[in-house]
């Protein structure tokens, strides 16, 4: 391949730099991960911050363009993360800019390069200062970390049955002076309401109104309460088969004769999309083979749910605001609750990937569109970013063989 004159050859290596940023940016030598199939020997141009051109090797380079070296691995879009709630000792709802901030950058280095902070439950005024600091932080351009593209407010409104690890005290039905607070503030993306609440189909349409992904999570909702929320806009469930409903609890909560619950209606509803936390503690093998064979990788995400203790060693942490927020353990692979139940993933997108490549038969295109097309879509982003195509956004990561990070790329920027 003729590379040209090129001002810098960049090579991979763990922790390496780039001493400047220039205009026109090329990936070469690396397998391409396009949404539906893969580039080998391919070449990503990209210029002004913005992918150009997706190719074969052979054509000439820009003279000035700086050269990132694949050596081999594959050259994949940036994850995007809609469900995680901390890393690196900090969770979103401590309310800082510096949480934020550090938080961010744990999940940027297992390459995320785009981030929706998730709420926990807790007080308003808890949930308004979440909200405020990341807004703060979107306004930032460019900052160290992945680009926040919204809130996904998750807690408070919960089941009281399905409150999984979260503060009980925290959690309560909707109130519309509650929620219009956090939906004036602009950047709420994502809006999650348990179906069965009082009030929540009058929240899944405001949410609809601001152009949310609109959620129903940590409920027990029967299939005709997920009917309703449907019709007021509901498109998406939370980390299935987790903290949701089931036959045999709406039989315990609603009687006889049996119906059907959330499970159902997500298999059988072509328009509603679901994800999974496949960090190997969650779901064994065959359920995320079953999520992936039933609802296709148009309809299903990859996300971590991740905590504050990812990236940091075993422990006792807090799960929601430091001050208050719920006890939990880390045993190093996932969190427990005091309880015995999980309490939320430890693990960045990374693993993931490459645990949803080894526990299934989903091809490596599916997985990375999982972790990245897939959620562009469902939030109304993907026009931006997502995937590696010409005008989108020169998010771009570079995996080794064994689907490692090497180098993170956020608008062309190294992260």
């Amino acid at each position: 391949m003729n590379h040209g004159d090129c001002g810098v050859r960049a090579k991979w290596r763990t922790g390496a730099a780039f001493v400047c940023i220039m205009d026109s940016l090329c990936f070469i030598n690396g397998t391409a991960v396009l949404p539906d199939r893969l580039i080998s020997d391919a070449v990503i141009e990209c210029a002004g911050g913005r992918i150009v051109r997706v190719s074969k090797a052979g054509r000439r380079l820009p003279k000035t363009a700086q050269v990132v070296d694949a050596q081999g691995g594959y050259i994949s879009p940036g994850f995007i993360d809609i469900h995680v709630h901390g890393g690196d000792g900090a969770d979103f709802m401590d309310g800082t800019t510096e949480a934020v901030r550090r938080a961010c950058a744990a999940h940027a280095r297992h390459g995320t390069t785009t981030i929706f902070p998730t709420t926990t439950t807790g007080q308003p005024g808890q949930i308004l200062a979440m909200l405020q600091s990341c807004a703060q932080l979107m306004k930032e351009k460019p900052h160290s970390g992945p680009r926040i593209a919204g809130v996904h407010l998750y807690g408070p409104f919960f089941a009281e049955d399905k409150v999984g690890c979260h503060s009980a005290e925290g959690r309560r039905s909707p109130s519309f002076a509650e929620y219009e607070r956090y939906f004036a503030t602009g950047v709420v993306k994502v809006a999650t309401c348990a179906a069965e609440l009082p009030g929540a189909e009058a929240f899944y349409r405001a949410a609809r109104k601001r152009r949310c992904l609109v959620t129903c999570g940590h409920s027990n909702a029967s299939w005709g309460e997920m009917a309703s929320a449907f019709k007021a806009g509901m498109r998406h469930v939370d980390h299935f088969w987790c903290a949701m409903s089931s036959v045999a609890s709406v039989r315990q909560r609603l009687g006889v004769p049996m119906q059907g619950s959330m499970a159902e209606y997500v298999l059988a509803n072509t328009d509603m999309s679901t994800e999974v936390i496949a960090d190997g503690c969650h779901l064994a093998p065959e359920l995320l083979e079953f999520a992936w064979r039933m609802k296709g990788a148009s309809r299903l995400l990859l996300v971590t749910d991740a905590n504050r203790a990812l990236d940091m060693p075993a422990g006792r942490y807090r799960f929601g605001g430091e001050a208050d927020g719920s006890w939990f353990t880390s045993d190093g692979k996932v969190g427990w609750a005091p309880n015995g139940s999980l309490a939320s993933s430890i693990m960045g997108m990374d693993h993931m990937v490459r645990h949803m490549v080894k526990s299934t038969r989903a091809p490596l295109w599916d997985v990375i569109r999982m972790a990245s097309l897939t959620p562009a879509e469902r939030t109304g982003i993907a026009r931006r970013t997502g995937s590696l195509e010409p005008g989108k956004l020169a998010d771009v990561l570079v995996l080794d063989r064994r689907l490692r990070v090497r180098q993170v790329f956020a608008g062309g920027r190294p992260v």
